[in-house]
């Protein structure tokens, strides 16, 4: 299946940001209220579960940030979460519980649902990544083309229109991204879909497949 739609792309249920989505239809129409959504909850957090540690940084006492780690406002590190030595999250982050922010990887603007890694040299900016969607080593998420012009979605029934500037990855539930891959502004990848290694990856993917190279998408099945 071929879809854009939040609906389609992510459990809800797997997120503390599920809010945010209200009322929206695509997954891009939630990048701009990602900063001032963190605000609000993240005031509205429990204080026996959450410290709030510096301006507008919340984070679980269960989780664990390794000393070398930097992480700017306003960000939300979820319970059982995992921030080693090396990350630098930039602001407008939630980062959800039991995810991973590894070494030398670098945050900007994003919802990271539960269970989410990107634990090596990842970097993800203006995206959204669904539960326990995988980046592998060095596999980044490109938010701005080169020519800087607002990113249009290359949907299967026509481009879509954002009025966005900066867009990274859009990564279904369960996706599972390839060392090395470089995944272009505004893609989107479909639930239970893997993604070659040095894959250069653009436009939408559906889910259920194996993205071999462009052009080359086959569904996945059961042996």
């Amino acid at each position: 299946m071929v879809t854009v739609e939040i609906k389609d792309l992510y459990d809800l249920k797997e997120t503390i940001a599920a809010e945010l989505f209200e009322g929206l239809t695509y997954p891009w129409e939630a990048l701009p209220k990602i900063g001032a959504f963190i605000k609000k909850l993240g005031a509205s957090l429990s204080e026996d579960e959450y410290e709030k540690r510096g301006e507008d940084v919340w984070i679980a006492k269960s989780a664990t940030v390794y000393p070398g780690a930097c992480i700017l406002g306003p960000a939300i590190i979820g319970k059982g979460a995992e921030v080693r030595h090396g990350a630098f999250i930039r602001g407008n982050a939630l980062v959800g519980e039991g995810a991973v922010v590894g070494n030398s990887t670098e945050l900007k603007n994003v919802v990271l649902f539960n269970k989410v890694q990107v634990p090596h040299y990842n970097y993800v900016g203006d995206s959204i990544l669904g539960y326990k969607a995988h980046m592998g080593a060095g596999s980044i998420a490109s938010n701005v083309r080169s020519d800087k012009k607002n990113i249009k979605i290359h949907a299967p029934g026509g481009d879509l229109e954002t009025g966005l500037r900066k867009i990274g990855a859009l990564l279904g539930d369960h996706v599972e991204v390839g060392c090395g891959s470089v995944l272009n502004p505004g893609t989107v990848i479909g639930r239970h879909t893997n993604i070659y290694p040095l894959s250069s990856v653009r436009g939408v993917v559906g889910s259920d497949s194996i993205y071999k190279k462009q052009g080359e998408v086959v569904e996945k099945y059961e042996d």
